[in-house]
């Protein structure tokens, strides 16, 4: 692990590019008196169904396997090499400069680790542990491993969370960020900071959806300034900058029976340059759905053409007016069958190459895949058909919205 002692500050900052209707708060859900009850998807592309207790989906899907209408689910089996992973050690940057490109390491299902050119590095979705539950003998187990170790990471600046389910904030990673990158600062939605105060940890800001914070990064001495200059002068340093924006999502939240959808889901986006000339920007999609898809619809024709006008999540379009465009997308495309329950909260191929377009996002990587077995879909088909839904849409099936082996690291 590489340490630099930098001193980090943030502060919560004003946009005038926020939608009409972000004031009101539709995701707010309040009670008569105007208590703050919970959040909600106000959209007519969100199943209900997903409003109360997990209970009926999972009686719905006893009933689909007793049936013989669904299968069992696919079995990679534990550290599988269905997916190649790869040590990304001897790529990460050893210091803060040397790259004039974003470069962006997918760490398995949602974690990617971003190293922008301006020297800012952050993590997304960190989940390093075996299994994906409160009960780690009960939860679903890895098929692939953690390419790499926490410690082994040469920087982490900023932590960014999109949700509180166990697939997306572990605790035991939590803290082993916070052992081995003291200063890292976690940025998260509104509700989800006192968990982390619970867990001593002090360095969270919490955001609602369309507010932004910025994240200022500045030597703590002399001495160990070299390795933030920007500039020809030796005698000339540049704090390093990332503006954090907290943008919305179509999901849910939880982490017991009793804590349903209290702290707010989220989807972010990371800019970080000395110049807007050489600013970099991330849209990171975290958890989210697109359209609810009714039972009626069969399995994996749903964007044929007789039912493209199933309502959509309009937030993406707003988001890519609003907030883009961006250099990298990382949208997720796995995790979506049985697909008329699933669709609400996970985004399949197709949904995510239509994010990936409403966002206006220049490049993408698929994430959400290749880690855990969470649903009936087999374990390659995420990318088979993100594929097909690439070359539906007129997009090369190669070099725009792309996967990768686990480890892998990609310039944008």
């Amino acid at each position: 692990m590489a340490s630099d002692n930098l001193r980090s500050t943030v502060t919560k900052v004003t946009s005038n590019r926020v939608p009409d209707d972000a004031a009101s708060k539709p995701h707010h859900v309040l009670s008569g008196s105007g208590k703050f009850l919970k959040f909600r998807n106000p959209y007519d592309s969100w199943n209900r169904m997903h409003d109360g207790s997990v209970l009926p989906i999972v009686f719905k899907l006893i009933g689909l396997r007793l049936s013989g209408k669904l299968g069992p689910m696919p079995n990679p089996g534990p550290h599988s090499s269905t997916v190649p992973v790869r040590n990304p050690t001897g790529t990460f940057l050893p210091s803060r400069s040397g790259s004039s490109q974003l470069r962006a390491t997918w760490l398995g299902h949602a974690c990617y680790y971003t190293e922008f050119p301006s020297g800012l590095r952050v993590l997304f979705d960190p989940v390093f542990e075996d299994a994906c539950s409160p009960v780690a003998v009960l939860g679903p187990k890895r098929f692939t491993p953690p390419p790499c170790s926490i410690a082994q990471l040469p920087f982490v600046d900023a932590v960014v969370i999109s949700h509180s389910h166990y697939d997306h904030l572990s605790s035991p990673t939590v803290q082993e960020i916070h052992k081995h990158h003291p200063n890292a600062h976690f940025f998260v939605g509104l509700g989800l900071a006192k968990w982390f105060h619970k867990s001593g940890i002090k360095n969270v800001t919490e955001l609602d959806w369309w507010e932004d914070a910025e994240l200022t990064l500045t030597p703590a001495t002399t001495k160990d300034s070299k390795s933030l200059r920007l500039s020809a002068s030796d005698s000339e340093t540049q704090p390093i900058r990332g503006r954090f924006s907290c943008l919305p999502a179509q999901h849910s939240s939880g982490r017991t029976a009793f804590d349903k959808d209290t702290t707010l889901w989220a989807s972010w986006a990371v800019a970080s340059g000395a110049t807007p000339q050489t600013s970099k920007s991330v849209f990171f999609g975290g958890d989210t759905g697109y359209r609810a898809v009714p039972e009626s619809i069969p399995s994996g024709d749903d964007y044929a053409p007789e039912h493209q006008n199933l309502p959509v999540c309009p937030e993406f379009a707003k988001i890519g007016q609003l907030r883009g465009p961006f250099d990298l997308g990382l949208l997720p495309i796995g995790a979506y069958n049985p697909r008329f329950l699933m669709s609400s909260v996970h985004a399949n191929p197709f949904d995510a190459v239509e994010i990936f377009r409403d966002t206006k996002c220049r490049k993408a990587m698929g994430i959400h895949w290749g880690t855990w077995q969470l649903t009936y879909e087999e374990t390659l088909e995420p990318p088979s058909l993100l594929r097909e839904a690439l070359k539906r849409r007129g997009i090369p099936e190669t070099g725009v919205f792309d996967v990768c082996d686990i480890g892998e690291t990609r310039e944008f």
